[in-house]
């Protein structure tokens, strides 16, 4: 296992197996569609790389690793193993953090000044689900679609069908949790991912907000109910105290 882990990271470090090296090996095998490994094994040397080229990449390989890789280890001391682990726990976590406020993720916490939390695996897959809104005991679904242009535009056939397909699970989620389903779809700007939808930010806003105001009406109900029996309890006894008293 050792072994095969550095053949295979000391081959994709100098890129031996990149497509120049040894052909379109995906488009090769699908051309040929053996039946046997030893059909594909003749047709690949005849029609994409004799056998000695792919020998001589395996030299290449043991020179690398025996030669590049040998000398590169000894030049790694004690300080060289302490310092990469403190850079891998502080520096390169805080990056992948603030890579996250960059996400549509953190643009929506931002943008609905709430908190927004990763769905359960269950929920994943009852519902549909990556992300929600706790509102009291109500929760809002968040679906985040990542989205392609081709040819300039959206590609609406297939956001429509996902839809439909996932509409049951989105209605049963409604149900049990009282909030709706939102997808938000993402596109890429460049280096960062952008909201394509921009206009659910408000529906979901207003959505947390009807949810909230449920909430704030059962419980002053609730209150109410509370304090009406607090009343009763006192008043009665009072009552019929006086009542004792004038007869």
């Amino acid at each position: 296992m050792a072994k095969e882990w550095i053949l295979n990271s000391v081959m994709n470090r100098f890129q031996l197996n990149f497509k120049r090296n040894v052909g379109p090996t995906s488009e090769s095998i699908r051309k040929c569609a053996p039946k046997t490994v030893d059909e594909w094994r003749e047709y690949y040397f005849s029609n994409v790389k004799p056998e000695e080229h792919i020998t001589e990449l395996g030299r290449k390989l043991y020179v690398k690793i025996t030669e590049v890789i040998e000398a590169e280890v000894a030049l790694v001391t004690e300080e060289d193993c302490i310092a990469y682990m403190i850079q891998l726990v502080i520096d390169r976590t805080f990056d992948g953090y603030m890579t996250e406020i960059k996400t549509v993720y953190g643009q929506l916490e931002r943008l609905l000044d709430v908190t927004i939390e990763p769905a359960p695996d269950e929920w994943d897959r009852l519902f549909n689900v990556d992300f929600f809104i706790r509102v009291g005991e109500k929760f809002v679904g968040l679906q985040i679609k990542p989205i392609s242009f081709g040819g300039g535009t959206v590609q609406l056939p297939e956001i429509f069908k996902e839809k439909s397909i996932q509409e049951k699970t989105h209605r049963l989620f409604t149900e049990k949790f009282g909030g709706k389903v939102f997808y938000i779809y993402s596109y890429k700007s460049g280096e960062r991912k952008e909201i394509y939808n921009k206009d659910v930010i408000d529906k979901i806003r207003s959505r947390a907000n009807y949810l909230g105001l449920v909430r704030d009406e059962i419980r002053k109900a609730n209150s109410s109910e509370s304090a009406s029996k607090t009343y009763r309890t006192s008043v009665i006894p009072f009552y019929h105290s006086e009542k004792m008293t004038n007869t």
